[in-house]
C-alpha cells in the first residue's frame, strides 16, 4: 500500500522541519488516548507548553478518567480538547506530491486524486491529510490517511461506552515518521505499526522528500529473511519505474528491545547489507507531538465523521442545560431550605415576643389600673383641697346678715351657693358675688373670670333667698 511520486535526486543531511509554534489560547489541555486490546492509556498535556499533566492506565470497558476527559460548564472558557490514537490494522497510508498551496486548495486537489489513492470506495470511507516539508519549494508532501467508515464508527462506538468523547482521532505512525532525523536517502522501517509483530510500516525518503509508504510483512514460518527481501526488492523496482529510487537505499529500523532482535536479523540476512538501528520515539513523548499537531490541525481535516461531532456537541450543549437546570433547581431548594428555616427562627422569635407580651399585660392592664385610681385619688384630694378653698372664700366673702345655706361643688368644677338674706340685701348679695370671683388662692384667681353670672335673689316678705353658680377656675387646666 503505497503512493508514489516523481521527485528530484539528490542526497544531502536534512530532517522534517519543525511546525510553526502553535497558538494554543484556544486548548486548556489535550488528552491523548491509546487503545489496545489489554489497556487504555490517557496522557493529558498542558494546553499551552505541552507539559505533561498526568498519566493513567486503565483496563477495557471501565470508564476512562471521567475527571480528565468529561466537558462540563469550565469547558466553556477552559477549553479540553480529546484526542484517540486509532489503531492502524485497517489505516491505508497514501503519498502524494502536489504543488505548493493553501490548505484549502490542497484539499481540493486531494479530493480530486481520492479515487486514484483510496483502496475502497470513498463513499463508505473517511479521510485526512497531513503535509510535510518538501526539499522543492514549490511542491508539497501529502500524506493522506484514508479508513473505512465502518471501521471508524465501531471504534468511536467503544470509546463512547467507556465514557470518551473524541474530538479527533489520530495516527501515532504518523508522528513517528515526523520525528525521525532523515540524514540520507534510504528505508526506515518501522515494525509494529498496524498491531501485530509481525507487520511493519516502510517509509521510503529520497532526495529529502517522502516518496512512498508500504506495508511489510514478517512471516511467522517458512524462510522470513527471503520473504523480508522478496517484499522490499518489489518496493525498490517499483521506485525504479516511477524514477525516484536512483541509488541503493540505506537500511534503518526505528525498534529497540525484543521487537528490534526480531526484526533486524532477518533483514540483515535477506538483505546482506547493515541494517542501522534507530530508537523510536517514546510512547509519552510520542503522544506530546500528536497532541501539538492535534492542535494546530485544521478542525475540518479529521478521521471523526461529521455526524459524530454534530452528535457529540449536542450531546454537551444538552448535558449544559440539564446541569444548569440542575442547579437552578438546586438553588431553589437550597433557597426554600434557607426561607423556612428563617421562617422557623422568626416564628420562634415571634411566638417567644407574643408570650412575654402576654406576661406584660397583666402588669400592664394593673398599672393602668392603679394609674387611675390615683388619677381618682388625686382628683379627690384636689377636690377637697379646692372645696376647703371655695368654704374658706365664701366664709370671708359672706356679710354678715346672710345666711349660707348649702354649698354644693358639682362635676368637680361647678360650686353652687344657696343661702338667705334681708329683703333690702340686694346690693350686698351682688357685692358678696363680685368679691367672691375675685377671691384668690395662692396669688391664683380661684374662679373662672371669662364667666360672669349674676345672683338670682327672691324675695319673700321681710327675706330673701339667694343662688348662684361659680366656675372653678382649676376646671379649665
Amino acid at each position: 500500500m503505497s503512493g508514489k511520486t516523481r521527485a528530484a535526486a539528490g542526497a544531502g543531511v536534512f530532517c522534517i522541519a519543525r511546525s510553526p509554534p502553535v497558538d494554543m489560547a484556544r486548548w486548556h489541555s489535550c488528552n491523548i488516548l491509546s487503545v489496545t486490546p489489554d489497556a487504555r492509556r490517557l496522557w493529558q498535556f498542558d494546553g499551552g507548553s505541552f507539559r505533561l499533566n498526568r498519566e493513567l492506565t486503565s483496563p477495557p470497558g471501565q470508564p476512562v478518567a471521567p475527571n480528565l476527559v468529561s466537558k462540563s460548564w469550565s469547558s466553556l472558557w477552559q477549553k479540553k480538547l480529546n484526542v484517540a490514537w486509532l489503531p492502524p490494522e485497517h489505516v491505508f497510508i497514501r503519498v502524494a506530491q502536489f504543488p505548493n498551496s493553501t490548505p484549502e486548495e490542497t484539499r481540493s486537489m486531494v479530493e480530486l486524486q481520492l479515487e486514484k489513492l483510496s483502496p475502497i470506495p470513498v463513499a463508505h470511507a473517511v479521510w485526512t491529510m497531513d503535509t510535510i516539508p518538501h526539499a522543492a519549494g514549490t511542491m508539497q508532501t501529502v500524506i493522506v490517511l484514508i479508513v473505512a467508515r465502518s471501521v471508524v464508527e465501531e471504534f468511536l462506538d467503544t470509546l463512547e461506552t467507556e465514557g470518551y468523547l473524541a474530538d479527533r482521532l489520530e495516527l501515532p505512525v504518523l508522528d513517528q515518521i515526523r520525528a525521525t532525523k532523515i540524514d540520507e536517502d534510504g528505508a526506515w522501517i518501522y515494525p509494529e505499526v498496524r498491531g501485530g509483530r509481525n507487520t511493519a510500516l516502510v517509509a521510503w525518503w529520497y532526495g529529502g522528500i517522502l516518496q512512498s509508504v508500504d506495508l511489510l510483512t514478517l512471516s511467522a514460518e517458512g524462510d522470513r529473511a527471503a520473504g523480508l527481501r522478496d517484499q522490499l526488492t518489489q518496493m525498490a523496482w517499483a521506485g525504479e519505474l516511477d524514477g525516484w529510487l536512483v541509488s541503493e537505499p540505506r537500511w534503518h529500523l526505528v525498534a529497540e528491545g525484543a521487537l528490534a532482535e526480531d526484526w533486524l536479523a532477518p533483514l540483515q540476512q535477506g538483505l546482506d547489507q547493515p541494517v542501522e538501528l534507530v530508537p523510536p520515539v517514546p510512547p509519552q513523548e510520542l503522544a506530546a507531538r500528536t497532541a501539538r499537531r492535534a492542535a494546530e490541525s485544521d478542525p475540518k481535516l479529521t478521521l471523526l465523521p461529521p455526524e459524530y461531532a454534530t452528535r457529540y456537541r449536542q450531546q454537551f450543549v444538552d448535558r449544559l442545560w440539564m446541569r444548569g437546570l440542575g442547579a437552578v433547581l438546586a438553588l431553589y431548594v437550597v433557597g426554600l431550605l434557607v426561607y423556612f428555616v428563617a421562617l422557623g427562627v422568626l416564628q420562634y422569635r415571634t411566638t417567644a415576643v407574643e408570650q412575654e407580651v402576654k406576661g406584660l399585660a397583666a402588669a400592664y392592664t394593673n398599672s393602668l389600673q392603679l394609674q387611675a385610681q390615683l388619677q381618682v385619688l388625686k382628683e379627690g384630694q384636689e377636690l377637697k383641697f379646692a372645696a376647703l378653698d371655695c368654704w374658706l372664700a365664701v366664709a370671708e366673702a359672706l356679710p354678715t346678715d346672710f345666711t349660707l345655706d348649702t354649698m354644693n361643688l358639682t362635676g368637680g368644677k361647678t360650686l353652687r351657693l344657696t343661702g338667705t338674706g334681708p329683703a333690702d340685701g340686694y346690693r350686698a348679695l351682688t357685692d358678696f358675688g363680685d368679691n367672691l370671683r375675685k377671691a384668690r388662692v395662692r396669688g391664683q384667681y380661684l374662679f373662672d373670670q371669662r364667666t360672669v353670672e349674676l345672683p338670682r335673689p327672691t324675695v319673700r316678705g321681710a327675706n330673701m333667698t339667694w343662688s348662684f353658680d361659680l366656675n372653678l377656675r382649676r376646671a379649665q387646666k
